[in-house]
């Protein structure tokens, strides 16, 4: 295939997922913008103010930047493991790979999906945490690369999910079992500087840790790891994980029938 028709591939996968999830926006958008409101509301002015100030700001402000990273991470992930499993239950994605299309025109399209997805509820959930607290974004450049960088390593992460996936309760067991109690765990309401000492080494060990402090540094200025820590680890997880996605897709590993 020419450039051009891999280019023409790759937008018209891309917004067949855009297409997919603004269609049915009552479940792709809406939900998280209510959940998020939800969370300003309960620390933001209930629980906020008899915790006091955390790292010299308010604890919404401490806050706002992790629940805004955890609204994205989720939505990614959710994006791609519904819409590629979808597309093999469906047997369409058994159309795509006997297609000329090369199989990373395929992955990136699916990825870049759920990076649109992640980025479009990141952004309306900025905006309503306008409503309960003032947004400070400290580094322009390291809270926009981290944002998106998450956003496609978990998109990764869905489609690795949605190929070992045999039914529509497998792509909800991660996201349950692993995924929700990382993101609870990775710092989104406390700082680790809170724990023992053991539990801050055990806390180091969680990878959604360094995504939020990082976007909480670019936002706030404040981290409890170092940056360069955070862009280096997104960096290398991006890399395996999109090695280990293409070679499933070139393999086809549970893919046809």
């Amino acid at each position: 295939m020419s450039g051009r028709e891999k280019w023409i591939a790759f937008v018209t996968i891309l917004v067949r997922e855009i297409r997919r999830f603004v269609r049915i926006w009552p479940q792709t958008l809406l939900p998280p913008a209510i959940t998020i409101t939800l969370y300003f509301v309960i620390f933001g002015a209930l629980i906020g103010p008899r915790i006091g100030a955390m790292e010299g700001f308010t604890y919404i402000e401490f806050v706002a930047p992790g629940l805004i990273m955890m609204a994205v991470i989720t939505n990614a992930y959710g994006n791609v493991v519904s819409s590629f499993y979808g597309a093999k239950f469906g047997k369409s994605v058994e159309e795509l790979l006997v297609s000329p299309v090369p199989n990373y025109v395929i992955l990136i399209g699916f990825i870049m999906g759920g990076v649109a997805r992640g980025l479009a509820v990141g952004l309306i959930v900025t905006l309503l945490s306008l409503f309960f607290t003032r947004l400070h974004v400290q580094h322009l450049f390291i809270t926009v690369s981290v944002v998106f960088l998450t956003a496609v390593l978990f998109s990764l992460a869905g489609f690795i999910n949605a190929v070992f996936a045999r039914s529509f309760d497998d792509i909800s067991i991660i996201p349950t079992f692993v995924l929700t109690p990382l993101t609870y765990l990775g710092g989104v309401f406390y700082s680790i500087a809170l724990l023992p000492p053991f539990w801050q080494a055990a806390s180091q060990a969680n990878p959604i840790l360094y995504m939020i402090n990082a976007f909480r540094y670019g936002m706030l200025g404040i981290s409890d790891i170092h940056v360069g820590w955070a862009f280096a680890m997104i960096g290398l997880a991006i890399a395996l994980l999109y090695a280990y996605s293409l070679r499933l897709l070139t393999t086809s590993k549970g893919l046809r029938s």
